[in-house]
């Protein structure tokens, strides 16, 4: 208890010697005689007192002086608007002392450059525009299956199942006989029928080289990747059309990352991305944004951003977790110091250096952060002045004194 009295004795301490002199509805902090005799302007005209209060509860009104309830202190008298030499110039006056205790610190804001980067987490996932599905091209049934089972990684061309078919018997012993009668428009159309039927131009050449039948086929896969699902098995009898095998390609994959609504509109399709995965320590995996999904997820607020990222050796599994830094093109911006931007909850202001010690709210229209800065897109002009640092005791008493906030109207 005796640790807590004494801070807060300290902090009251700094605030009497911050001599923060208001003016159209400011008001001094400073020595008091025991009679509460105060010099109200620059003129040396009292000001008429409205109340009393403490400025830690500034709140908290009282209309006698004395000690505040809440610390060993005096209280402060609160004076009318209008009174003093600076009424025509509204705003928060502190002199010279009071603005090197309290530590203000002002910043032109000024035009730089800011890359829209957003940071955000994701994880990866199979490109599902990289499947291929195998199909029995016609009726029969399966007379071998090679040693694969879901989940498997497969080479393009690795073998999956042989096929017995008793129709592309039938098709190559007319497409022969047809051939033997030397008529190059009738074995063009029979060799045409053996295509539409899905046989291979490898088995159809071999008809044509050894002269023989041969209704057995090896379905291999189309492409390189991982099998998800295997329905071939010995003995299965097939119809037209019936799924062997589904793989999903490896060569890219897809990195879906969840990306809050509220800087939804920062992303575009085409932007480059980046990421780094905890697998991969040091190594940065460059891809692209392929797509913004439409739906947003009601629970978590975030929209998905897919990224497309090369997968050479087959590294980035799905499932694994990765940082993601969505980058854009770097663009000129209004720039200020991001610790200068309050954001009260329904606008957002910065505090103005009018000059000579005078400081007065401003509200802004604020846009993408990066590096410490805030771009502003409306309400401050290049060249003009904000605090940033102590801005937030400005802003308590101008929001205190009733000092009116400068519109987006009526910046410069």
């Amino acid at each position: 208890m005796t640790d807590a009295k004494t801070t807060a004795a300290r902090w009251r301490a700094a605030l009497m010697a911050a001599v923060l002199v208001a003016g159209g509805g400011g008001y001094w902090l400073g020595q008091r005689d025991k009679n509460e005799t105060v010099a109200g302007s620059a003129t040396g005209d009292p000001g008429k007192i409205l109340y009393y209060y403490d400025p830690m509860f500034p709140n908290q009104k009282f209309d006698q002086p004395g000690k505040s309830p809440f610390m060993d202190m005096q209280l402060v008298p609160k004076y009318a608007d209008g009174s003093g030499a600076n009424a025509a110039s509204p705003g928060i006056s502190v002199d010279a002392s009071a603005r090197q205790s309290l530590g203000i610190r002002v910043v032109a804001a000024e035009m730089g450059s800011l890359a829209a980067t957003l940071d955000v987490t994701g994880t990866v996932d199979f490109n599902q525009r990289d499947v291929a599905i195998v199909q029995a091209r016609s009726g029969g049934f399966v007379e071998r299956v090679y040693r694969l089972a879901p989940g498997d990684v497969v080479r393009a061309g690795a073998p999956i199942a042989d096929l017995q078919s008793p129709e592309w018997g039938g098709a190559q012993t007319e497409y022969l006989s047809v051939k033997r009668l030397g008529r190059p428009d009738l074995t063009a159309a029979a060799r045409q029928r053996l295509r539409l039927m899905g046989m291979p131009e490898a088995v159809i050449a071999q008809v044509d080289r050894s002269g023989r039948t041969s209704g057995t086929m090896t379905v291999r896969a189309p492409i390189g990747g991982v099998i998800q699902t295997l329905g071939a098995r010995a003995g299965v009898t097939l119809a037209a059309g019936q799924t062997l095998a589904e793989i999903s390609g490896l060569g890219t994959v897809w990195l879906n990352a969840a990306l809050p609504e509220a800087q939804a509109g920062a992303v575009q399709v085409g932007q480059r991305a980046s990421a780094k995965l905890t697998a991969f320590p040091g190594e940065t995996f460059a891809g692209r944004v392929v797509a913004i999904l439409p739906t947003a997820a009601a629970d978590s607020r975030t929209l998905t951003v897919r990224v497309e990222l090369a997968n050479s050796g087959g590294r980035l599994r799905p499932g694994m977790f990765a940082s993601v830094a969505l980058g854009g093109d770097t663009k000129p911006a209004l720039l200020v110091p991001s610790e200068a931007v309050i954001r009260t909850g329904t606008r957002t202001i910065v505090m103005l250096e009018m000059g000579d010690g005078r400081y007065h709210p401003a509200q802004v229209e604020t846009g993408r952060e990066g590096g410490g800065k805030t771009e502003i897109l409306r309400g401050l002009a290049a060249g003009e002045k904000v605090v940033a640092s102590g801005q937030f005791l400005l802003d308590s008493e101008a929001s205190l004194t009733g000092i009116a906030v400068r519109p987006l109207d009526n910046a410069k």
